[in-house]
Order: structure tokens, then C-alpha cells, then sequence
């Protein structure tokens, strides 16, 4: 995804350990350490991941009931997912899909390890099951929209932005995603509709001005791309797509020095930016 997109990855979190764990409690409703392992496993109070893991593991060892087993393992594996042991995170959503099958948080929460590994197919399927089973669950349409994104498949990103923005509507990063998106594909006019209601609600953020800078610059309309990358790059000097944006621009409108300046810096930035251009129909 360009840099100039906010990544959107929503992750599902469980905080009801507690209101499922009465077997366990009344096993060993003296021990202390319990409600310990407990609040650390829900990161209740902002642990970090290895003691949120620790929590967890110690819970594994005596609960028993299946659903309260899907949230230990799932909460395990936000642990492991912040702190980027894909793998190992994926496994624990494994084992709390087995725990309970319709568990969507924890079929979201896989889909967004596969998405973070690169495997957009494996979290597509999670995401979709996800959204089968509960037909309005935001965080799986948000996910599914950003990983089409990532995946570089943009009719199916916007398509899946249309869903995710009717299901959480007054979410605006939703906006300025779909702007981009839109842009890449050519669908101009729309995608202007969307970056101007993304400018207009975060004002002091890059990636809307970024975003529109791009509309501007594929609708030819040089000083307002110049105006709106300028405009990123002063909130987020070295922004790479911004550079290199507003370097195409310049380049376009005459300015050989200060396009083949930012062109520069962008590639040292991102080394790959003049590729990803490309891709969005620039050179």
C-alpha cells in the first residue's frame, strides 16, 4: 500500500474472560492469581505482549469450558500478533476457531495475521467467513477492503470500500482509502468527493492531501496537486508518495529542478516509489 494510505487493520479484542470463567473461579476462587492471569490476559491494563502471554498461557492450564478457552487463545493471539510473531499468532486463532467455530472475532483477527505474513488469500477467506456469520461486523468489512488493497486488486478494493463505509459510515479514513482507490482506477470525479470529505474532517493529516494530490495530478490539474502534495509534505515532510507526486507535477508544469529534486528524495525515501506509480498509471 503507498505510504500515503493510513493502514486500517482492525483488530478484535476480548474483554469478557471474566464473565465466562465462572467454572474456573469457583475452582479456585482463593487463588489470587487468577484474577492476575485474568486481567493480564486481557491486557486490561495495558500490559505488554509477553506478560498478556503469560497471563493467557497460565489460563490455558485449568480452564475448560470451550468458549472460554476461543477467547484465552484469541487473546493470546493479539499478543502474539503485536508483537509480530505471525505465526505463532495464527496458531492460537487456530485453536480458538477449534474452541468455537463461529467465533468471528478470532476469524477476523486471523485474517489480520495472514494479511500482515502477505498471504491476502488465506485473510480474504477469514474476513469472508467472518462477514457470513455476522452479516454487519465492521471490523471484517474494513479488513476485507484493505487487504484487496494491499493485494493490489483495486475493482475489489473499491467494491469492498462501498461495503465497508455502509457499515461503518462515519468512519473517515474509510473516505480517504476509497479516494485513493478510486483514483488508481480512474473513477476521478467520485474519488474527489471522497478526499474532499477526508480533507475537510482531518485537516492536520497528510494522507487526505496526499490522496487528493493524486486525483489531481491523474485529472491533469497540476497547481492543485502542487498545492494539495505541498500541503502533505508540511504535516509529513517525507512522505515519499507526496515527494513523488508533487515531482511529477513539477516536472509536468516545467519546474525541471525542483521535480527532478523531489523525485530524489522520494527514492530514498522508498526506493520502490517510481514502481508503485506504475502501478497507479504514472511515470
Amino acid at each position: 500500500m503507498n505510504s500515503g494510505v493510513i493502514s486500517l487493520s482492525v483488530l478484535s479484542r476480548a474483554f469478557s474472560i471474566l464473565l465466562l470463567m465462572s467454572p474456573v473461579t469457583a475452582v479456585a476462587a482463593e487463588d489470587s492469581n487468577v484474577v492476575t492471569n485474568v486481567q493480564q490476559c486481557n491486557a486490561q491494563g495495558g500490559e505488554s505482549p509477553d506478560r498478556q502471554i503469560a497471563g493467557c498461557t497460565e489460563l490455558t492450564n485449568f480452564a475448560t469450558n470451550p468458549k472460554t478457552l476461543a477467547i484465552i487463545y484469541n487473546n493470546r493471539g493479539n499478543a502474539y500478533l503485536r508483537s509480530e510473531q505471525y505465526d505463532l499468532a495464527v496458531k492460537d486463532y487456530d485453536e480458538a476457531i477449534k474452541d468455537d467455530p463461529n467465533y468471528v472475532r478470532a476469524l477476523n483477527n486471523r485474517g489480520v495475521a495472514y494479511q500482515k505474513k502477505g498471504d491476502y488469500d488465506r485473510a480474504l477467506e477469514d474476513f469472508e467467513a467472518a462477514i457470513k456469520i455476522s452479516p454487519n461486523y465492521e471490523h471484517a468489512f474494513i479488513n476485507r477492503a484493505e487487504t484487496y488493497l494491499k493485494k493490489g486488486d483495486y475493482d475489489a478494493a473499491a467494491k469492498a470500500f462501498d461495503d465497508a463505509i455502509r457499515v461503518q459510515p462515519n468512519l473517515i479514513l474509510l473516505r480517504n482509502e476509497r479516494c485513493w482507490t478510486r483514483a488508481i482506477i480512474g473513477d476521478l470525479s467520485a474519488a474527489l468527493d471522497d478526499c474532499n470529505a477526508a480533507v475537510q474532517a482531518t485537516a492536520n493529516d497528510a494522507a487526505p492531501f496526499d490522496s487528493r494530490g493524486l486525483v489531481y495530478l491523474k485529472m491533469n490539474r497540476l497547481d492543485s496537486a502542487i498545492i494539495d502534495y505541498s500541503a502533505a509534505l508540511k504535516i509529513s515532510p517525507k512522505l515519499p508518495s507526496a515527494l513523488y507526486g508533487r515531482g511529477l507535477a513539477e516536472l509536468k508544469s516545467g519546474n525541471l529542478a525542483g521535480g527532478n529534486a523531489d523525485i530524489a528524495a522520494a527514492k530514498v525515501v522508498d526506493p520502490n516509489i517510481v514502481d508503485k506509480f506504475s502501478r497507479y498509471g504514472l511515470k
